[in-house]
Parts: C-alpha cells; sequence; structure tokens
C-alpha cells in the first residue's frame, strides 16, 4: 500500500519507488517520439533509446497490430507500450499488473505526450493481448 500512496504522489514509477527502465524503439528523425521520451524522463523513467529504420517487425513480435499500432514501441517491466501513453497510465499499469500483452494510444492524438500544442483532442488508451481482447483502460 504504501507503494501505491507514493506512486499517486508522484514520487517514483513503480512500487517501491523504483526506477523503472523504459525501452524505446522509434524513428531516427521522429521528434514527437523525443519529447515523448522527455516526457517519461520528467516523470522519473529511465529511457534507453534505439533507432531502427523499420519499426514493423518490432511491432510483430510484440503482437502490436496495425490497427493498435503508433510511431515508437516501448517496454517497460515485460510490457508492451505503443504510442503517446501517458506516464501516469503506465504508472498505474506496472502497479496494477492486468494480465495483459500491453497498452496502447494508437496512432498520434493531438494533445498527448509528444504531441502538445494548440489542440487537443480526447483519446483512450487501451489494452491488448489480454484474455478480454482489447479494452479501454483509461480516456484522456
Amino acid at each position: 500500500m504504501a507503494g501505491l500512496v507514493a506512486l499517486m504522489a508522484g514520487c517514483g514509477p513503480a512500487e517501491n519507488n523504483a526506477v523503472a527502465e523504459v525501452t524505446v524503439y522509434k524513428s531516427p528523425t521522429c521528434g514527437c517520439c523525443k519529447k515523448w521520451e522527455r516526457h517519461l524522463r520528467d516523470n522519473g523513467f529511465k529511457v534507453t533509446t534505439h533507432d531502427v529504420g523499420d519499426l514493423r517487425p518490432i511491432k510483430a513480435k510484440y503482437g502490436v497490430r496495425p490497427a493498435l499500432a503508433a510511431c515508437h514501441t516501448a517496454l517497460v517491466n515485460g510490457y508492451v507500450v505503443e504510442g503517446h501513453v501517458p506516464a501516469d497510465v503506465i504508472k498505474r499499469l506496472l502497479v496494477e499488473k492486468p494480465r495483459v500483452a500491453g497498452i496502447t494510444v494508437p496512432g498520434m492524438p493531438a494533445g498527448s505526450p509528444g504531441m502538445e500544442g494548440p489542440r487537443k483532442e480526447r483519446y483512450r488508451v487501451l489494452t491488448f493481448g489480454g484474455e478480454s481482447g482489447t479494452q479501454v483502460y483509461a480516456t484522456r
């Protein structure tokens, strides 16, 4: 319970305030991916980046179907994080530990982390790869 309270207070990305390591696969020229990585670092995550020319094999390896895809794919504590998922939702995932392969924000919705600007649209964070199929995990 103390880990959850600390997490909710913004003290750390995982239980016991451990720093979660995120491995990101992205295009070397993608500016919004770099902004998303900064968002994660600003929220206490350790980020390692791998620039790759073709993300399709990585997405296929981790079960990210085209309908769920975005511009980058990340791995954290055994989960896949696809696209511009907010750091607080990743922290929630790491605390709750649902039986899913990962979470995704398909596409590149305006106003999501890394896609900030004057326009903001509502978007959903979805789970995938679980027994229940694709489900809404959060709405922003």
